[in-house]
């Protein structure tokens, strides 16, 4: 009998740091790297997080060069003209626009209102949304991919340069923000809650 008591409180004392490891967890939310979990000094992205606000507008740093991409002279091991940056500002956060969740910082809206990749011929071609907008104005997606998708009857679709930041998006059950976007004519800004990604989206109408 004491051999089997003693066997059951060695097996207990061993099961407790198993234990202790699953309930710590504290791997990412969501998928696709979107989110990041919290480390250390690490901003946090994602995981329901929900901006109070957008992004402020641009304003270039005094005396600053042209922002220019360096052209593409034959070298093709060079970067061409249109060579996206990157927005992975830390480790674990995702290489897509994102906004962190302890300052609401908009990582990559800083390209300013000249950035050709937003340029629309006839902004507000389809009118304005009139849905709400900003915090605590969540709207699930209901179908659709990046070119059309749609929620409430309202339908977007999302800037053709922005493409490879929304490939982990769910198009028929991501909740979103939408919010203004104060430098590019035409666009609004569609931020993934589970992810806390965002790109550029143009409103189609209802």
């Amino acid at each position: 009998m004491k051999r089997v008591i003693g066997l059951l409180v060695v097996l207990l004392i061993s099961s407790v740091p198993a234990f202790a490891r699953q309930k710590g967890g504290g791997g990412s939310r969501g998928s696709g790297g979107g989110g990041a979990a919290r480390s250390g000094s690490a901003m946090h992205v994602g995981g329901g997080h929900i901006p109070a606000h957008g992004p402020g507008p641009y304003h270039a740093p005094a005396q600053a060069p042209a922002r220019e991409a360096p052209a593409n002279r034959g070298d093709r091991g060079g970067k061409t003209k249109n060579a996206r940056p990157s927005y992975r500002d830390q480790t674990g956060h995702p290489e897509a626009p994102h906004v962190h969740a302890e300052n609401d910082r908009w990582v990559g809206h800083d390209s300013g209102p000249k950035d050709s990749h937003y340029h629309l011929d006839s902004p507000w071609d389809h009118g304005h949304f009139t849905g709400e907008i900003g915090r605590g104005h969540i709207y699930r997606i209901e179908g659709g991919n990046r070119e059309r998708f749609w929620f409430g009857g309202f339908f977007f679709d999302v800037a053709p340069y922005d493409y490879a930041s929304c490939g982990d998006w769910l198009w028929r059950s991501d909740d979103i923000v939408i919010y203004n976007d104060p430098d590019h004519i035409g666009w609004y800004l569609a931020y993934n809650v589970r992810l806390g990604t965002y790109v550029h989206v143009e409103y189609l109408g209802y």
